[in-house]
Formats: structure tokens, C-alpha cells, sequence
């Protein structure tokens, strides 16, 4: 049996598209239920794009399709060549500027604990700002992890309601 495909519960957040983070559409990714998970991890692919940054945020949300939203503090890691990481940084719910560069990975988790304060189960991932405006071409994986033994089937419970 697949341990990872079995606790780790995995969604498109945003489709791959050639200028991802266009400042005209305002990006987010999909709203995801915390209820049942203790963390979730944005994984954002940068393709092609040498020069673009984006500042991005995570927000608490009331619902899947939210009227009410809250940036929460989060956690944050890029690579930026094949496997180098940078360091784990917290981040508050202002967000953070990427670095610029092709071909990297930006990874960014939350806790469900730092939904708590505001009340809300949903979470997203938005930009807020790009500094630099130049296309990137990339997309955004969400990836949900389970409290221990959350699974007992072979297919998991969907986090998009």
C-alpha cells in the first residue's frame, strides 16, 4: 500500500497557464476545508519567467465560495535550483515578495491552528501584489495532510465542498 497517496490528500489550486500571476485577474487559487487537516501546503511551479516576483498572501476563509476572509500568518520555502532550498520562514498575513527566476518552486504551509482566530475552516492562496510585472508561466498544487489515521478508504474524502 502507498503511504503518501493514502495520508496526503492532493488538488489543483491554480492551472498551469502562461502569465499565472497576471495583476488585471486579481489570482487565487481554489478555497480548500481545513476541517480534518492540520496543515496544507501550497506548492506554486514557476516556469519560464525570469524576472517576475509576486507577493503572496494565504487567507482563512468563511466558506468555499468566501464572503468573509482573513490573511493568516504562514510559513514559507523556495527553491530556486534543483533541490537547494532556502531557509523555513514565518511569514505574517502580509505576505512576501518571491524572488525572481525561472524554473522554482515556492512552497508555502499553513496550519490549521492559525485559522483558529478567525474562526474560519477554508483556506486560499492570493496574490496580493506583483512588484515586478513580467509573465511567469506556472501553476499551484494544493496538498492537504491528515490528522493520524484520518484514512481508512482507498480513495480520499474530497477538500473542495
Amino acid at each position: 500500500m502507498s503511504l503518501m497517496m493514502h495520508r496526503l490528500k492532493f488538488a489543483k489550486g491554480i492551472d498551469p497557464v502562461a502569465d499565472v500571476f497576471d495583476n488585471a485577474t486579481v489570482p487565487v487559487s481554489d478555497v480548500y476545508s481545513m476541517r480534518g487537516h492540520g496543515r496544507g501546503l501550497f506548492v506554486i511551479y514557476i516556469g519560464v519567467g525570469a524576472t517576475g516576483t509576486q507577493t503572496l498572501t494565504v487567507e482563512a476563509c468563511d466558506d468555499v465560495v468566501p464572503t468573509n476572509t482573513s490573511a493568516i500568518a504562514f510559513w514559507s520555502r523556495e527553491i530556486l535550483t534543483g533541490d537547494t532550498e532556502s531557509a523555513i520562514t514565518r511569514r505574517a498575513a502580509a505576505g512576501f515578495s518571491t524572488t525572481a527566476g525561472s524554473g522554482k518552486i515556492v512552497l508555502l504551509e499553513v496550519d490549521a491552528k492559525d485559522l483558529a482566530a478567525s474562526g474560519y475552516g477554508f483556506v486560499r492562496m492570493k496574490q496580493t501584489a506583483e512588484p515586478v510585472n513580467s509573465p511567469v508561466l506556472g501553476g499551484v498544487l494544493f496538498i492537504a495532510d491528515g490528522a493520524p489515521g484520518r484514512y481508512d478508504e482507498d480513495i480520499n474524502a474530497t477538500i473542495i465542498v
